[in-house]
């Protein structure tokens, strides 16, 4: 088949999301950069590095047969699990926070779980297509998928990381869904899923205290309900058209976190109502256009793959903002493509590469 233009509307929509995150990067973060390195622009010359390598990674994949990313599904995935398990060790994996989920030294250093969204996206699509013809049947073309899932979850839980693990479930359980699996099996183990999610929250006390602060984050200001109340108080400030880019307050270490998992806090803050809009209906647009090269795709392999990426980067920024509004607990993930960090930033915009590539080979109807 040959190659078509790639969608340039899924182009321009990441470009867009990009340069709003280096500037809300830069916003949010320059009065802890000056603080911690005497350097306003530390953390916008990071980020501007890390988007250099991952925009180069979104293009080189975009070139590459998608096949040849089919033929490393495993090998990939294998890999990635074995980092995930690397990091668990002491000594091996690096803590912060009280929690240890990231590999190498110094600044030169990635989180695993990051990796694995994209490494398991591309797995599942491979293992899934090779499972057409059975995918009806829950003993063999649906548990052994769960199963792998479980694996995963479980791992990424022992960082603890509650929040990826939520995002790496409910991608994989549309691409199960996607691949032609029953509706009533789905819901059977969206039941079964209760019970677990509900142990992971009381079996850690943090977890607990996130889930109280959640239902009622002024019984505990100054404690768990501290993160919200702040990003409640950065969104309320910001009305209609926000403060103005730079003037937030709430960037005066008043709200942590506040250039990584709470930077939609500070964007509402400064561009207001109509800028969270902005943002919002990008992440739309990215959604619309994917699943559109999803429907397209000319093959099974690069339907779900085209599925799993648009649904992996769409769930994790609902999340984000479910999180940052208040409408969901907090979990601890990054808005993808706006937060900073390279571990977030490179995998994803490598998947999108990959939905590039797909968008290249779409049928025309």
């Amino acid at each position: 088949m040959s190659r078509r233009p790639p969608d340039y509307a899924i182009i321009g929509t990441v470009l867009t999301l990009l340069a709003v995150g280096l500037v809300m990067v830069f916003s949010s973060s320059s009065v802890r950069a000056l603080g911690e390195t005497q350097d306003a622009y530390h953390y916008l010359k990071r980020q501007l590095a890390w988007a250099i390598l991952g925009l180069g990674a979104m293009f080189a994949v975009m070139r590459v047969d998608y096949w040849e990313v089919r033929k490393h599904a495993r090998l990939f995935f294998l890999l990635t699990l074995l980092t995930l398990i690397l990091v668990l060790i002491p000594g091996v994996g690096l803590t912060a926070g009280g929690a240890r989920r990231w590999l190498g030294f110094g600044a030169m250093r990635f989180q695993p779980s990051e990796l694995m969204k994209l490494a398991i996206v591309v797995y599942m699509a491979w293992a899934l297509s090779r499972a057409s013809g059975r995918i009806h049947d829950f003993a063999r073309g649906v548990l052994p998928y769960v199963v792998l899932l479980g694996l995963v979850f479980f791992l990424v839980l022992q960082q603890p990381d509650l929040g990826t693990a939520v995002a790496i479930g409910g991608t994989v359980i549309v691409m199960i869904f996607a691949a032609g699996a029953r509706v009533a099996h789905l819901i059977y183990l969206g039941l079964a899923a209760v019970p677990v999610l509900i142990y992971a929250v009381v079996g850690a006390e943090y977890r607990m205290s996130r889930w109280l602060a959640f239902v009622d984050p002024f019984a505990d200001p100054q404690g768990s309900g501290f993160h919200i109340i702040q990003a409640l108080y950065a969104l309320g400030s910001g009305g209609l058209f926000g403060l103005g880019l730079g003037n937030s307050r709430q960037k005066f270490f008043y709200l942590p976190a506040e250039h990584t998992d709470f930077i939609f806090a500070i964007l509402g803050e400064e561009l207001g109502f109509v800028g969270g809009v902005f943002v919002i209906g990008l992440f739309l647009i990215l959604a619309w256009r994917g699943f559109n090269v999803a429907m397209s795709a000319p093959d099974s392999f690069s339907s779900l793959v085209a599925t799993g990426v648009t649904s992996m980067v769409v769930f994790q920024a609902l999340l984000n903002i479910g999180v940052v509004s208040g409408i969901l607990p907090i979990t601890g993930v990054p808005l993808p493509l706006v937060s900073f960090g390279g571990s977030s930033l490179v995998p994803t915009l490598a998947g999108i590469g990959i939905l590039l590539n797909i968008s290249r080979h779409r049928r025309v109807a």
